[in-house]
């Protein structure tokens, strides 16, 4: 009688866990939260088979205020699922910035990669040319300095707070390379995410990093391919152009002995040939990217610190923030000393791009109210740290007791709510990143349609027909 009673204790949870699945990945924030109240070890539920939660669910619909519930319920932000995705992964693979933003203010693992292909959260926001998420997983790496945006060049050592940068740090997480080699810089190039590549260019990323050939896929460019070999198999001739401007060799060639140019030749890519057939004498001088934003991590630590929600941890304040006219001022802009809720400069720093600055260093946010060029903010006196941190379990959902009854201590493990067991990272050929279809194609993208369980498991890079 007991193990029946375990067993419909599970049954009852399941049921109550696939609803807040639904809800989740519908967005329907009355019924998540009515389910938590009721039992908030759910936050901790997984799908059967392709062992997603209602974290991944909420994620990759871009329903950013169930992410936060479900967080501030416990759940690991770092699970993953049958593939090996975190949260964070498909929140970056659909482009919801502002899921991101939430995940990485609760100190999301962007070094984590997945099973299939080993590509991280970057490489899947470089895949699909989504240059906000880009700069959020990289606010911890870049300081909130005027003499930070172009990383990628010499800098001078006359400003003394450029030692708080970390270069080699940032080198190493915008550099990594997924399966075969290939990193994000390949990847936006292959896809022709200009606004992607240049801002990974002004971040550092490496342009004469190349594949190499790891037995398990089939690369159609070669091993040995930078990403200008992929810039020229994708066919942007915007993209080539920036890659040559900052160093890129046209006459490297991979593993198969081709060049950029024939690379170019070899899929139809003729209109390349001019770009790719002389190296020009001078490097021409190339603006920043508009996605830069300095300020971004300086608000960032001071959310993490002082949070951005509870208005209970706020000063008191006469005067609300300017922009929401809800929340009171929590920090100010460096430089005007305009005053902002933290909410609402999260929301400057990563929502705008920086080409409306009128005043200001390159990668400075623009004041709303004058214009200025925003570089960092600072906490205002009354804003005071967090007293709690939010506590999370890595642990799965085990038996839950919906009768207030609690399970004896047993060695019997139910199929319904098994164990997280750790998955064996594979390379199948159809799953890399580098594997490419044989006929023309104008652009490539990650087929992501199984990412959620739906019927089609096999992502790669198929064609997209304009």
């Amino acid at each position: 009688m007991k193990f029946l009673s375990i067993m419909g204790n599970s049954l009852g949870c399941s049921a109550s866990g696939e609803r807040l699945v639904s809800a989740a990945r519908d967005g329907d924030l009355q019924e998540a939260k009515a389910l938590l109240e009721c039992n908030p070890r759910l936050a901790r539920y997984s799908t059967f088979g392709v062992r997603n939660s209602p974290l991944h669910y909420s994620a990759a619909r871009g329903h950013h205020e169930i992410v936060s519930l479900l967080i501030e319920s416990g759940v690991d932000i770092n699970l993953r699922n049958y593939r090996g995705q975190t949260a964070l992964m498909q929140a970056c693979q659909h482009g919801h910035w502002e899921v991101v933003l939430i995940l990485m203010l609760f100190k999301a693992n962007v070094h984590r990669s997945d099973y299939l292909n080993g590509g991280t959260a970057l490489h899947l926001a470089a895949l699909n040319g989504h240059s906000r998420c880009v700069r959020i997983l990289l606010a911890d790496y870049i300081p909130s300095i005027s003499a930070c945006w172009n990383i990628s060049k010499e800098i001078s050592n006359d400003n003394g707070s450029i030692s708080e940068f970390d270069e080699g740090a940032l080198h190493e997480v915008i550099n990594r390379a997924a399966d075969g080699g290939i990193t994000a810089l390949h990847m936006a190039a292959l896809n022709g995410h200009l606004e992607t590549v240049q801002l990974l260019l002004d971040f550092g990323a490496s342009v004469s990093e190349v594949t190499v050939e790891d037995g398990s896929t089939i690369d159609l460019i070669g091993a040995g391919s930078t990403p200008l070999h992929y810039a020229a198999c994708g066919g942007n001739a915007q993209c080539c152009q920036i890659l040559i401007a900052r160093g890129a060799d046209l006459t490297a060639e991979n593993a198969n002995g081709w060049t950029p140019l024939m690379v170019a030749h070899s899929w139809h890519r003729n209109e390349l040939e001019e770009i790719l057939s002389i190296q020009p004498e001078h490097q021409p001088q190339m603006s920043p990217s508009p996605y830069l934003s300095l300020p971004l991590g300086s608000i960032v630590k001071i959310a993490r610190e002082c949070g951005w929600r509870d208005e209970d941890l706020l000063p008191k304040c006469q005067d609300p923030c300017v922009v929401c006219l809800e929340r009171a001022c929590t920090v100010a802009a460096e430089g005007c000393g305009h005053e902002f809720c933290t909410w609402c400069a999260l929301y400057l720093c990563s929502s705008f791009c920086t080409s409306v600055v009128a005043q200001g260093p390159p990668g400075s946010v623009a004041c709303p109210l004058c214009r200025h060029g925003m570089v960092s903010f600072v906490k205002l006196p009354g804003t005071k740290p967090l007293v709690k941190a939010i506590s999370r379990t890595s642990l799965s959902l085990s038996f839950c007791t919906c009768s207030g009854e609690e399970p004896e201590t047993s060695s019997v493990i139910t199929m319904l709510c098994k164990p997280d067991i750790g998955c064996t990272r594979m390379s199948p050929l159809s799953s890399s990143f580098r594997s490419l279809s044989c006929q023309k194609f104008r652009s490539v993208k990650f087929n992501a349609r199984g990412c959620l369980g739906t019927p089609d498991t096999s992502p790669s890079l198929v064609p997209l027909h304009h």
